[in-house]
């Protein structure tokens, strides 16, 4: 399985190519053959449905797409890189402003997609430089940021992302370390623990309560459909058992949103991705 929550079916055709020319050519053909093709960085935002996913699933893991590089204040990362191990580099080469996204889940290719953040720590898009994309035809392009647009949780990247350059700040390795320490132990202590897996379920309002306050709220918490349960500890959070399939995340994502808006007229976002 190669999704955070381990559910759903198989997909039609799944390619693992080794380089940038091996993606070129992939795409090329999927695309000449009128062949669905999807993505795939670390699947912590995803869900799989049980039918599967028709077409070619692509996941960039080879060592090309995760090399990580540092010249002087510039960054450059392979979009298939984990976000966190980005970080953690970046905090040992004594570079600073990305340390506070420490324990997000994702791929950095998927990061930047998504414009990761977090209430204080602003977002992934603010420390671009360029991002280097290739389209669905094969054609590679070098983005400047000027050329992207970022919102919250948006960016405006539609293309296949190869790798992307941040410009950071210089900072001492030891107190980027202690902040990032520090930032950790508080993520974590905000999220589900135990074996079982677990999910962000909705984003972030922009305004007002947090999603977890309002789905608490609404005495949501511990509901469960299924094999889903919504988080006791962190109520924007479902956690699943082994029983759990697809469906029965989706079907309790509806609840909530639907007692949310009924009783407080806020709509809820989710987080996840459905293919």
């Amino acid at each position: 399985m190669y999704t955070r929550l381990q559910l759903g079916g198989v997909a039609e055709f799944f390619a693992e190519p080794e380089n940038e020319e091996d993606l070129i050519a992939l795409l090329q053909h999927c695309r000449k053959e009128k062949i669905p093709a999807h993505i795939l960085g670390a699947g912590s935002s995803l869900l799989i449905p049980e039918a599967g996913v028709p077409g070619v699933v692509i996941i960039l893991h080879k060592p090309e797409f995760c090399r990580i590089t540092v010249d002087g204040l510039l960054l450059t990362a392979g979009a298939g890189a984990q976000f966190g191990q980005v970080i953690t580099h970046s905090v040992s080469q004594g570079l600073g402003g990305i340390e506070a996204f420490v324990g997000m889940p994702g791929s950095f290719g998927g990061s930047l997609c998504g414009n990761a953040g977090t209430i204080h720590g602003g977002d992934l898009g603010q420390w671009v430089e360029s991002v280097r994309v290739i389209n669905l035809d094969g054609k590679v392009s070098v983005l400047s940021k000027n050329e992207i647009t970022f919102g919250y949780r948006y960016s405006s990247l539609d293309d296949v992302i190869i790798s992307a350059t941040l410009r950071l700040e210089k900072d001492e390795p030891k107190e980027l370390a202690r902040r990032m320490r520090k930032l950790w132990i508080i993520r974590k202590s905000q999220q589900p623990s135990g074996d079982a897996a677990s999910i962000l379920a909705f984003r972030e309002p922009e305004t007002g309560p947090s999603a977890s306050e309002l789905i608490d709220q609404v005495g949501l918490k511990g509901t469960r459909i299924g094999g889903a349960v919504v988080s006791e500890r962190n109520a924007g959070f479902i956690t699943v058992d082994h029983e759990c399939i697809s469906d029965d995340v989706v079907r309790l994502i509806r609840l909530i949103q639907e007692q949310v808006a009924l009783n407080t007229e806020i709509e809820l976002e989710p987080a996840l991705e459905i293919w």
